[in-house]
């Protein structure tokens, strides 16, 4: 008696889902993918290190989605990097939160915009998006002068020096005591020389 219970309960189940999907079948009708981190990030070039490109795969609802299948593209000229395998494409698939990340990038040494395409497809779907990122041959600095070779600092460090010792020697010889004469002031001008660099 149990038995025939059983197949009656799974023949109504049968039935029941023949008029109705179940709920765990009913996949997204969209897809979207939303950037985490890594837009507008600057990758040292010298160093050969980038900030790791994170998205988040999400329904039309918004909502994460797992499971999708996520491709990161680097260009193939240009500004552009490698992935540890040694190719410009890597395949992640989404965890729980939706989310997959391009790990271990090393940029190449091209300076400039580097544009990297993301491409995600869950069940049948498709979404596409660019995360732009700059390749620069030296860290960023606030003055600019952290960037500068030695030799170009040396010649600011002394163009400085000169113009400092200048104003001294002009100084001394127009000294600060009063002077008898009543003729007006004289301007002094001061021009920055060349400085040279020379071997030691």
């Amino acid at each position: 008696m149990t038995v025939a219970i059983w197949r009656v309960s799974l023949v109504l189940l049968i039935l029941l889902n023949l008029f109705r999907a179940p709920t765990w079948a009913q996949g997204p009708t969209g897809l979207s993918i939303t950037i985490v981190e890594g837009e507008g990030a600057i990758n040292n070039v010298r160093q050969r290190v980038n900030r790791e490109p994170i998205v988040q795969v999400e329904d039309q609802n918004h909502k994460p989605v797992a499971g999708a299948v996520v491709i990161f593209l680097l260009p193939n000229q240009g500004a552009s990097g490698v992935f540890p395998d040694g190719s410009r494409m890597l395949m992640v698939v989404t965890d729980n939160q939706g989310r997959a990340a391009a790990r271990g990038i090393r940029p190449n040494n091209q300076s400039g915009p580097l544009q990297i395409g993301v491409t995600a497809s869950f069940q049948g779907l498709t979404a596409s998006s660019v995360i732009t990122q700059t390749n620069l041959a030296g860290a960023a600095s606030a003055s600019g002068f952290a960037g500068l070779s030695t030799a170009a600092k040396l010649v600011i460090i002394l163009g400085i020096a000169g113009g400092a010792a200048a104003a001294g020697a002009i100084v001394a010889t127009h000294g600060g005591g009063s002077s008898s004469s009543s003729s007006a002031p004289s301007t002094v001008t001061l021009s920055p020389g060349t400085p040279t660099v020379g071997g030691p």
